[in-house]
């Protein structure tokens, strides 16, 4: 099962903290390896209720996991699997580790907010992709560049509306942190919650990358050419269009209940007619639980 280091340390996005919060979507590249998007799927915060008491500085604990996603966006393969890891989560005025995602807050307004991030994702095997056996693994990516956030305000249905263009560029970790390109991921989110403690988001976002980094998933040199995988150079461009959904609700103090659901299309994406392509629409799915151990005492900044 592929998943985000951003994952890893801030569990799902902040979905262990306080709201319908992913990876993700989350980091951009996330969307185009193993597993499509960092799971489970990043939307905006609710607003906090009012009264509510403020969040504390840090957080650490466990989260386990499970779920079934596409081997990577256009991939008829699913691939199934649960883990239990820590999570910590830090919300410094400058430095933050949440949201999907561990940088720099550089600038900070009412309504936007910029700064520079890192993020990244597992590898995946071609052993267990039928379209891709034989070729060279996905190695295990990271992404590092700027993003702008804008609070967008109220929405239909009582929601919240954000927006996020995080543009970064992508090494792989298992190859000398070689450079495999730049991605390009515009997400716009809708968030809310219930009276009874309910925290739900959808999101919607298009993954772009440059050559070098679509060539990372679709292309196929002369030397891995088969019968039934022709030679292809893949384009810059579209990788993929994501639609997600995500839910949570705390159970106490420190237990926390999250899932998310997201559908993949490759449909009109730059490199639709990659041999490497062999289903336009794919789902991903997942469920899982979170336990605080610690928290500080301190308030986090706003």
């Amino acid at each position: 099962m592929r998943l985000s280091f951003a994952l890893l340390l801030t569990l799902g996005c902040a979905q262990v903290t306080h709201a319908a919060t992913a990876p993700q979507p989350a980091p951009a590249l996330a969307a185009a390896a193993t597993e499509p998007a960092a799971s489970p799927d990043a939307a905006p915060p609710a607003a906090q209720p009012a009264g509510a008491r403020s969040q504390p500085l840090w957080e650490a604990g466990f989260f386990a996991l499970g779920g079934s996603q596409q081997a990577y966006p256009g991939s008829r393969q699913q691939v199934g699997s649960g883990l239990v890891l820590p999570f910590f989560i830090y919300r410094g005025q400058v430095l933050r580790a949440e949201q999907g995602g561990v940088g720099l807050r550089a600038l900070r307004t009412a309504r936007m907010e910029f700064d520079v991030g890192l993020a990244g994702s597992f590898g995946s095997s071609a052993s267990q992709d039928d379209a891709r056996r034989g070729m060279r693994d996905i190695g295990t990516l990271i992404e590092i560049g700027p993003r702008v956030k804008w609070e967008l305000g109220a929405a239909p249905w009582g929601g919240q509306l954000s927006a996020a263009l995080p543009l970064r560029g992508v090494f792989d970790v298992s190859n000398g942190f070689g450079f495999r390109g730049v991605s390009l991921d515009p997400v716009l989110s809708w968030g809310n919650r219930t009276a009874s403690g309910w925290a739900y988001g959808v999101n919607a976002s298009l993954l772009m990358g440059n050559r070098r980094l679509t060539d990372t998933f679709y292309g196929v040199a002369p030397a891995d050419a088969t019968a039934t995988r022709p030679v292809y150079e893949a384009r810059a461009g579209l990788i993929a269009t994501r639609l997600s959904v995500n839910l949570s609700r705390q159970l106490g103090d420190d237990w926390r209940v999250f899932g998310y659901a997201r559908v993949d299309s490759v449909k009109g994406a730059a490199n639709r007619n990659s041999p490497l392509v062999d289903r336009p629409t794919g789902a991903s799915a997942g469920i899982g639980l979170s336990w605080t151990w610690l928290r500080s005492e301190q308030a986090a900044p706003p």
